[in-house]
């Protein structure tokens, strides 16, 4: 599937470009906080997150490995970003076609 790189919500909303350089997805993640699904740009009151948050990670063989970096590219607002790329989660070791679960974690902000 093609993407878009003009309706891409990372290129929009400045994280491509900003925080990451650009990329090709090579495998689907799919993270979600009591069954809402996250996009780009969802904002979630702190309840909502208290817990971690499921993490589904694609692809086709466990023996490769991925590192999940959850930032706030633009904390406290986006008009306000004295605290750029705000470290929330960081973990490492997550087997292709598993979750985030089965990785070994580094940091956790709670």
């Amino acid at each position: 599937m093609e993407i878009n790189r003009d309706r891409d919500p990372l290129i929009v909303g400045r994280v491509i470009g900003d925080v990451l350089d650009p990329f090709t997805r090579k495998v689907s993640l799919r993270v979600t906080y009591s069954s809402r699904e996250i996009t780009n740009g969802l904002e979630l009151k702190p309840s909502v997150v208290t817990e971690q948050p499921r993490v589904e990670v694609g692809g086709n063989d466990m023996r490769t490995f991925y590192t999940l970096v959850m930032v706030d590219p633009d904390a406290p607002s986006p008009s306000d970003p004295q605290l750029r790329e705000y470290l929330h989660w960081l973990v490492t070791d997550i087997p292709a076609t598993t979750g985030a679960t089965f990785g070994e974690k580094i940091y956790c902000r709670q």
